[in-house]
């Protein structure tokens, strides 16, 4: 899978995603090793979802794993808290508003 392949996955996996009910912003870097690896972001703003396929220097929190881990847990099949534990999923930033991200998925 290549870089452009996981970014038009990640946001047609929500695309339909109602983040009205979010009132405070949250910005996330999602950073890709492996098969497909690259950055891009995830910005909520005004009760809107952007997603884009940029590095976000003034972000809440990053995630960094590989595409296939991040798959499984916005899907459920793996528990981020498990991923974390285990190295698979590493979190830089602001953790209280890294949690929030519950409320995207």
């Amino acid at each position: 899978m290549t870089y452009e392949q996981v970014f038009e996955k990640f946001k047609d996996m929500f695309k339909d995603t109602d983040v009205s009910h979010v009132q405070e912003h949250l910005a996330y870097q999602f950073n890709i090793t492996g098969e497909g690896a690259g950055a891009f972001y995830a910005e909520v703003k005004d009760g809107k979802l952007s997603i884009e396929p940029y590095e976000y220097h003034d972000r809440d929190a990053a995630f960094t794993c590989s595409a296939e881990n991040l798959f499984k847990i916005i899907k459920g099949e793996l528990d981020p808290v498990v991923a974390f534990t285990f190295g698979k999923l590493k979190v830089d930033g602001n953790i209280d508003k890294a949690l929030k991200i519950k409320e995207l998925l």
